[in-house]
């Protein structure tokens, strides 16, 4: 449905990326899915289940505007 794609560079370690990702289930529920890790190696990922879009696109934001505070970046 919907993805985000941050990366965080940086001169002394490794480049790191978050991806975040909205998704219809087979169960009418929206799944957010959340997967992190440095660029290149096996990530983390975690799921979340929401009931709606809308609670689930709220989560996403909040979870996007988090990585930005902390040097993720589009590019």
């Amino acid at each position: 449905m919907a993805t985000c794609l941050l990366y965080r560079h940086a001169q002394t370690r490794p480049a790191r990326f978050y991806r975040i990702e909205l998704a219809m289930n087979l169960f009418d529920e929206v799944s957010l899915l959340r997967e992190w890790g440095v660029k290149g190696g096996k990530g983390r990922c975690a799921i979340h289940l929401f009931d709606n879009l809308r609670a689930a696109s709220v989560a996403a934001d909040r979870h996007r505007k988090r990585m930005l505070k902390r040097g993720y970046d589009r590019a």
